[in-house]
């Protein structure tokens, strides 16, 4: 019991502080129904639950009344345990589609922000609006280095340390 008081503690904690100097701007629109499926994670700065993440797929799935339902699903290496995380979003701008909030534990929500869409949806990039975590995903397991190389600089003009940003391994041999 302890242990889950201490990560509801965590996430109301991680929660406030990804509120605070909320300026980051999203993406214009995203065709929501396009954004839907599956996301390998390329790059991200890990929370302390991914750490040793491989092989990281985020799949999006539309229900009812503007949710999501969402499974990041993530391969520990020194277990070979595969995690499933199954927190419940909601569209919170539903002009744009670009804003969402995210529940991990109830009744605590977060801003999820889609900041950086390619026009062919071939890769994308979600931020919070403290800085603190990012995660850069594609729709396969490998980006372009060029590609990369971009978005790691876009993502330093708005204010993210670039430093902390990890490739996540995706080996799937």
């Amino acid at each position: 019991m302890l242990k889950y008081m201490n990560l509801f503690v965590l996430i109301i904690l991680l929660t406030l502080s990804a509120c605070k100097g909320y300026d980051m701007k999203t993406v214009e629109k995203v065709e929501i129904e396009k954004f839907m499926g599956d996301w390998y994670v390329i790059g991200i700065i890990p929370n302390f639950i991914e750490k040793h993440a491989i092989n990281g797929i985020e799949s999006y799935k539309l229900l009812e009344n503007d949710r999501v339902k969402i499974d990041y699903r993530f391969t520990d290496p020194r277990t070979g345990k595969v995690k499933h995380m199954q927190p419940k979003a909601w569209i919170y701008n539903k002009e744009s589609n670009s804003e969402w909030r995210v529940q991990f534990l109830w009744p605590v929500k977060f801003p999820y922000l889609i900041i950086d869409l390619a026009e062919d949806y071939s890769y994308t990039v979600i931020g919070v609006p403290n800085k603190k975590f990012v995660w850069i995903m594609s729709r396969k397991p490998e980006i372009p280095d060029e590609t990369y190389q971009n978005i790691l600089i876009n993502l330093d003009k708005i204010g993210y340390n670039t430093a902390k940003i990890k490739k996540m391994p995706q080996n799937w041999e």
